[in-house]
């Protein structure tokens, strides 16, 4: 023993100092975590740790569709990776047109749904005092679904427009420059006291638009103000009111609905809306209300009557002028693209006709789709 140490205070000996391994200590932390991880992976399987995810089998690619157009709707945990469609009863019904599918194993030929008959269906129509009236087929088919004119396909992303020009048939120079000039997606509105409408409505239903029904209804200042004879009235019911409505009814055929001229007081007053929708939805077809008049109530009868239903967003040419008309069709054009879809009206003017012409011409590179009228039925109610 040193003589230091036999010296030194009791207790106060020489001190041994101790080292941490701190470098052995983090090699092995580490290994523990890294180790762990492997383990993790090679047993659980899953190396999101958890992380919420949706596996889609893609049986086929999807033509014309690109990456933007594509969206992430939902993310379903039920979802197998067997799942089936959902069944018809879980589907939501729809009131717009029903295309007759293609027979099992044979190719859509889209361009034939596209192509529209002039001849009235006999499965759709009956015979009045008053001539061909439309009415719904023994097998439930319809004059909307038997008329209507299929869109082509497009990617569901792009907004859609549908135009309704109306007074076809009142002057043949104005139905002559609309049915030469005009798109053939632009539906057509044939007024009831034109000449010859037969002839409009199969050179019309050839080139490829579809055709409503103009129904003059009571304004509030009628008679001063008379849309023309057999308009709808309040104060009708019964056999007075269908006479007036088959007649009208009864002027040419192969329409998928009807729009109001003028009405404001008579789509304001419930019972008599209720009477006539009711008589339209038994017809089969569909009621687009003109949106002249914000006091209508036809939305919400026609959502009680389930009455195949659009209304026009933009009257066009309320002041016939073409820089009025061109910022109409700019408001239409936002409208569409925050909707989604928008229809507009206007009638066969010449300034009108002009420009929709102008309009329409590069309205697929602006990204727009122009549809027909029926293609607006099961649009989304605005928020």
């Amino acid at each position: 023993m040193a003589g230091n140490d036999l010296t030194a205070p009791l207790g106060m000996g020489k001190r041994t100092i101790f080292r941490m391994p701190f470098g052995l200590i983090g090699l092995g932390i580490m290994t523990v975590i890294v180790t762990t991880g492997l383990v993790w992976i090679g047993v659980v399987e899953d190396p999101l740790g958890g992380e919420p995810t949706a596996v889609v089998p893609l049986e086929r690619t999807v033509e014309g569709l690109s990456s933007r157009d594509i969206a992430v709707v939902e993310i379903n945990p039920d979802i197998a990776g067997d799942s089936k469609p959902d069944s018809p009863e879980k589907r939501l019904p729809t009131l717009g047109p029903r295309f007759e599918e293609p027979p099992v194993g044979s190719e859509p030929n889209l361009a034939s749904r596209r192509e529209l008959t002039s001849l009235p269906d006999d499965r759709v129509v009956e015979r009045v005092d008053h001539g061909l009236i439309p009415k719904v087929g023994i097998d439930g088919i319809r004059p909307l679904d038997l008329y209507a004119k299929q869109i082509a396909a497009e990617p569901a992303s792009a907004p859609k427009i549908a135009i309704i020009i109306g007074g076809i048939g009142l002057s043949e120079a104005g139905s002559r420059n609309a049915l030469e000039n005009l798109p053939a997606d632009v539906t057509f509105a044939i007024a009831p006291y034109g000449d010859r409408l037969d002839r409009w409505m199969r050179q019309a239903r050839a080139a490829g638009h579809e055709i409503l029904l103009q129904l003059p209804l009571e304004p509030f200042d009628f008679p001063d103000n008379d849309p023309g004879p057999h308009t709808l009235l309040v104060s009708l019911r019964g056999p007075e009111f269908l006479d007036r409505l088959y007649w009208l009814m009864s002027r040419f055929t192969n329409y998928v609905g009807v729009i109001n001229t003028q009405g404001a007081r008579f789509t304001a007053t419930e019972p008599s809306m209720q009477y006539l929708l009711e008589e339209i939805t038994k017809r089969g077809l569909m009621y687009v209300d003109d949106g002249s008049s914000s006091r209508s109530i036809a939305p919400t009868v026609a959502n009680a009557a389930q009455t195949p239903f659009s209304r026009v967003d933009v009257v066009l040419d309320a002041v016939p002028k073409a820089d009025e008309i061109n910022a109409r069709l700019l408001q239409l054009e936002a409208l569409a693209r925050s909707r989604g879809m928008a229809v507009a009206a206007g009638s066969a003017l010449p300034v009108t006709i002009k420009a929709l012409e102008d309009w329409s011409r590069d309205l697929e590179q602006r990204g727009l789709m122009l549809v027909p009228i029926s293609a607006t039925v099961d649009r989304p109610t605005e928020g």
